[in-house]
C-alpha cells in the first residue's frame, strides 16, 4: 500500500487510469508536475479511518512542496469509453495534514455519489467503484485551460484550445466564457475569440480556492500569445506521437512554463 511515484505508475487495476496515463506522460518526457499514486486499497483504508495508514501519505505533502492537488484516479476513469469527466472530485490547494486526509476521503466518497453511480449504471458498469488517488504538486498558474488534439465537435484535424485566467476550474465549472482558439498543425491560428473572463479561481492562503474579480482590462484580453500557443501546439503533437491517439488535455502556464495536468482520450465534445 506504499504510495507510488507517478513515473512508476503502471497498474491500472489498482492505481487507476489517470495515474497510469500521467505516469506514461512523465516517462515520455512530457511536462507533468511530480506526484504520487495512492492505490485503491490504501485509499479504502484511509477512508475507513485506519490510522495506521496515515503516515504512509502525510510525508507526501512536504515532499511535493507543501501544496498539492488531490485528484481521483478511479479504475476505468479516463479511458477511451468512459472519461468520468466531472463525476469525481478534485481538491485543489491542499496545505495541511488534516486537509490531505479529508481530501482523500472526499475523493473516495465522490466515486460513490448519486451522479457517479448513475453514470456507471448508464455505461453498464456493475462492479462497485474502486477509487485510487493522485496527489500532485499544485501549479499556481497565470492561466490554464483545456486542449483537444482533434476538434471534438467536427472531428477536423485541428487543435482546439480554451483558456482562462487562474486555475482551469473556472472553465470546468462553467463560471466564465473562456477564450477559444482553433489552430492547424503548424500552429497557424484559424480562429480566436476572446471570452468574458470576469472572475478567476485562485488558491486561498488557508487552503482550497476562492473566486476573485479579474482586472477589467483583462476580462476580454486574450490569455495566450503566439509563443504560448506554439508551446501548446508542440505539446499536442508530442502527446499524439507518444500515445498514438487524440487527447483531451488539461494544461497550465506559470511564468511562461507549460505544464500538463491531466490527459485522457477524447470521449466528449464541447457543449
Amino acid at each position: 500500500m506504499i504510495p507510488v511515484p507517478l513515473v512508476e505508475a503502471f497498474e491500472q487495476a489498482w492505481l487507476g487510469g489517470k495515474a497510469v496515463q500521467l505516469g506514461a506522460a512523465l516517462r515520455g518526457g512530457l511536462p507533468v508536475p511530480p506526484g504520487f499514486a495512492l492505490s485503491v486499497d490504501l485509499v479504502d483504508a484511509i477512508a475507513s479511518g485506519d490510522e495506521s495508514t496515515y503516515q504512509l501519505v502525510l510525508p507526501l505533502l512536504p515532499e511535493l512542496g507543501g501544496v498539492v492537488a488531490v485528484r481521483s484516479s478511479a479504475v476505468g476513469e479516463d479511458s477511451a469509453s468512459a472519461s468520468f469527466a466531472g463525476q469525481h472530485l478534485t481538491c485543489l490547494n491542499v496545505r495541511s495534514d488534516s486537509q490531505l486526509l479529508i481530501a482523500i476521503r472526499k475523493v473516495w466518497a465522490s466515486g460513490r455519489s448519486e451522479s457517479a453511480l448513475a453514470y456507471r449504471q448508464h455505461l453498464g458498469i456493475s462492479e462497485p467503484p474502486q477509487v485510487a488517488v493522485v496527489v500532485q504538486q499544485l501549479v499556481h498558474p497565470d492561466c490554464a485551460g483545456v486542449m483537444f488534439t482533434r476538434n471534438p465537435v467536427t472531428n477536423a484535424d485541428e487543435i482546439v484550445i480554451e483558456a482562462a485566467w487562474g486555475l482551469g476550474e473556472a472553465i470546468v465549472a462553467g463560471l466564465i466564457t473562456p477564450d477559444r482558439y482553433r489552430l492547424n498543425r503548424n500552429g497557424q491560428v484559424l480562429e480566436q475569440t476572446p471570452g468574458f473572463k470576469d472572475l478567476a479561481i485562485q488558491p486561498s492562503a488557508e487552503g482550497g480556492t476562492i473566486e476573485v474579480e479579474v482586472d477589467p482590462a483583462q476580462i476580454e484580453q486574450l490569455c495566450l500569445d503566439q509563443v504560448n500557443l506554439q508551446k501548446l501546439v508542440t505539446l499536442a503533437t508530442q502527446c499524439e506521437q507518444y500515445f498514438q491517439k487524440s487527447w483531451d488535455i488539461e494544461w497550465a502556464f506559470k511564468d511562461e512554463t507549460l505544464y500538463l495536468l491531466q490527459c485522457r482520450p477524447i470521449t466528449r465534445s464541447f457543449a
